[in-house]
């Protein structure tokens, strides 16, 4: 999915300052239209020009990338009154300092309330703009969703280089353990699961073959959200891309998904796109109004045949 509409989500912090730059080069990069939105916390006085700023703001980005940027002239103090301008997007990208208090302790940070809402994919920003994403890590859990995860990832820069991971879990180890069964069984069970995960890493690849020099993979054992940390910090990656399921206030605040947890492990870029995401109603529009050429399916062998053992490789299952 190109992204043919963009709304840029700024409190005029550093992270807000770069996620305007990162936004302005997509828009730059895919020709689409850019939108900037102000958003102060709840309980938050906003600054009294911030409606000056903000065009100000959209007056630069316009004659530095030669792009069109609107602005929002209503100023929003919570993620519902954002919502009307972020299904009206293709992507958001979002950029606003962390706070620390009581009300986020318990209801969590503005952006994981956007996250929960919102069926959008959420760019959340942390570093500099100044070049095009030139290497991406998406998480995989060998779902259809996570095809999704690639193409969107594919699209978001066409020459990045992309390494797929998945991690493999060791919960049902504990199990085993906890049975009493011989380490050599344990072993035996880790190396099957690895070799599944393997085999199904080669099924969800094997759909890129005109960019097989530019597609990595790699897999993992451990925690689903800390080990997609290690491996960014290992590859060097500018940008991880990672899905999520659709959950509630309280399943995140007892059941933190694993998408939640990358952002608060790692400081670099991640692109959070929920399984139950849409196209803004724009963009299909356009699409339905333009000739589109023939639809070609790509028909594959089929998945590799499960290992014998039980519970081969467990998913991103909280992604």
């Amino acid at each position: 999915m190109t992204p043919h509409s963009i709304l840029a989500v700024t409190d005029f912090s550093p992270r807000g300052n770069n996620a305007l730059a990162r936004a302005a080069l997509l828009s730059a990069e895919h020709g689409a239209t850019l939108k900037l939105v102000y958003f102060a916390y709840p309980g938050e006085a906003p600054p009294a020009d911030a409606a000056t700023r903000l065009a100000h703001h959209a007056l630069q980005l316009s004659q530095r990338h030669g792009i069109r940027v609107r602005t929002v002239s209503r100023l929003a103090f919570t993620v519902e009154e954002l919502l009307p301008e972020v299904r009206g997007a293709d992507l958001v990208v979002w950029g606003t300092a962390e706070v620390r208090n009581l009300r986020t302790f318990f209801g969590g940070q503005p952006v994981e309330a956007l996250l929960r809402t919102a069926r959008r994919p959420v760019l959340v920003v942390r570093r500099e703009a100044q070049q095009d994403y030139r290497s991406l890590l998406v998480a995989v859990d060998f779902t259809e969703a996570s095809r999704g995860l690639v193409d969107l990832g594919f699209a978001l820069n066409k020459s990045a280089q992309v390494e797929l991971f998945h991690a493999v879990s060791t919960a049902n180890e504990g199990k085993l353990r906890y049975a009493e069964v011989s380490d050599h069984a344990i072993k035996a069970y880790r190396h099957e699961c690895r070799r599944y995960a393997q085999d199904r890493m080669f099924w969800l690849t094997d759909s890129y073959d005109s960019r097989r020099n530019r597609v990595l993979s790699a897999v993992g054992h451990g925690d689903a959200a800390r080990q997609t940390v290690v491996q960014q910090q290992n590859s060097g990656a500018e940008l991880i891309v990672v899905g999520r399921q659709p959950s509630s206030r309280l399943s995140d605040l007892f059941f933190p998904s694993t998408a939640n947890r990358i952002l608060g492990y790692t400081n670099t870029d991640v692109l959070v796109v929920p399984h139950n995401y849409e196209p803004a109603s724009s963009s299909t529009a356009v699409k339905r109004l333009s000739p589109g050429e023939p639809e070609v399916r790509r028909v594959r062998a089929g998945a590799p045949n499960p290992p014998h053992l039980p519970n081969p490789a467990a998913v991103f299952g909280g992604a």
